[in-house]
């Protein structure tokens, strides 16, 4: 029963930070940042972190953890064309943008210019905004005109989605296509500050609460489609990767 208590006070002390990480020890985090993540943080990306915090809606962007895992990912699968689905200020879309090559490309799309115009100036100074195509509005309709062309079909090396999860599903449906045999896509937020797990009387918060069973809906998915390979990573709060095998 202690031991129960302590754990559910490290969750409730772990929720007040405010950090992403599920980790339940908040000195185990901070050691993982502190040890891995900032000493090795590219400057224009603690800048844009830093700017990001005084944010009003700072808890939408990337964790840093999880822009260095990113980071790499992309580094280690050789990725040149890219998307990002939800880019809010534009840290992960600059994790991204640092780890292409010069002639790369990712294509951003959200429905807010004005949070991407944020870290754009940041983006412009780190001389990577030749990389970014930046589309504003919706993404569905958008990624409808791209499955029409046959063009678009496995065009793409990596696919990064961090945004409105009642969506994911519909996302999926139509990335699958524009994703390369042997590419990646990502998906954000899939353990949802921990809910996922959590009993149907949990007190959560209203909007964790709302979409959790979309979140719960998307990972049952993932794990029945065979086109895909899939592996959920505790880093962030969560992310899924999906790689398309067919």
């Amino acid at each position: 029963m202690a031991e129960q208590q302590q754990s559910g006070e490290n969750v409730s002390r772990h929720q007040e930070v405010g950090h992403k990480s599920l980790l339940q020890s908040d000195d185990l985090y901070q050691y993982i940042l502190e040890t891995s993540v900032y000493p090795r943080e590219p400057e224009s990306m603690k800048e844009l972190r830093e700017v990001t915090a005084k944010h009003p809606w700072n808890i939408m962007t990337t964790s840093a953890d999880e822009g260095q895992f990113l980071n790499m990912l992309l580094k280690l699968i050789n990725a040149k064309n890219t998307m990002e689905i939800g880019v809010y200020t534009g840290y992960s879309l600059l994790a991204t943008a640092l780890a292409l090559p010069d002639d790369g490309k990712i294509l951003a799309m959200d429905i807010n210019r004005e949070n991407y115009e944020i870290g754009l100036p940041i983006i412009e100074k780190a001389g990577l905004a030749h990389k970014i195509e930046f589309k504003e509005g919706p993404a569905l309709p958008a990624l409808d005109k791209m499955v029409e062309d046959k063009a678009n079909h496995g065009a793409y090396d990596f696919i990064f989605v961090d945004a409105d999860k009642d969506n994911y599903i519909n996302y999926h449906k139509r990335l699958i296509d524009l994703v390369k045999i042997g590419g990646v896509i990502g998906y954000d937020n899939t353990l949802w500050n921990g809910s996922v797990v959590a009993p149907p009387d949990a007190p959560l918060r209203k909007y964790v609460r709302y979409y959790r069973d979309f979140v719960l809906e998307l990972n049952k998915a993932l794990a029945a489609d065979p086109r895909i390979e899939i592996c959920m990573l505790p880093v962030g709060d969560g992310i899924t990767l999906c790689r398309r095998i067919s």
